[in-house]
């Protein structure tokens, strides 16, 4: 059984906790991180006040800049969906400015090839928001790297287990006696 903490106890060479875990409080403080708080985190863009939209707007164009540099199939209507995907976690390593958006997924484990599929869908579901993330980190010079980690379950209760363990060993959760 894993214990669950607001933080990693893997320390820096600082001698601090390495790894970060933004989450709520109780259920009913409960917010999600979506695009504008990661990067306000991260350094690389100031949530204002409400009313102030003059940074949202500059983050739009940024959006929309990026996925045309790219050549990715993007239009004014998908920049709303785009802002308002939400990673189901976080882990947030401030030595080394990584920022691991994690996925949770339970998935039919009926086919032998179930664990691929999920873990190439997860990624292509948040590939473009990684991708400018990690666009806007190098642009301003930040040093911040976004990748992203796949937690997935089978609902009848398989698991790829070194696959999962090494996952959650990369984020400072180390358990000896599995």
């Amino acid at each position: 059984m894993f214990s669950i903490r607001k933080s990693s106890t893997e320390l820096n060479d600082a001698s601090e906790t390495r790894w970060h875990f933004p989450s709520a409080l109780s259920p009913e403080a409960h917010a999600e991180w979506g695009l504008y708080k990661i990067l306000e985190y991260m350094g690389l863009h100031e949530i204002l006040p409400p009313g102030a939209c003059k940074n949202r707007a500059k983050l739009r164009k940024d959006i929309e800049k990026y996925h045309i540099a790219y050549a990715i199939d993007f239009d004014d209507s998908d920049i709303d969906t785009f802002i308002a995907r939400k990673p189901d976690g976080l882990a947030f390593d401030n030595e080394k400015k990584l920022c691991v958006l994690m996925q949770y997924t339970r998935a039919m484990d009926t086919n032998e090839d179930w664990a691929e599929r999920k873990e190439q869908e997860k990624n292509d579901r948040f590939g473009s928001l990684l991708g400018f993330i990690n666009h806007l980190s190098h642009r301003e010079e930040s040093g911040w790297k976004a990748p992203q980690t796949n937690f997935t379950t089978g609902v009848r209760g398989s698991l790829q287990t070194n696959q999962f363990l090494t996952r959650l060993e990369s984020l400072g959760v180390k358990n000896t006696n599995t």
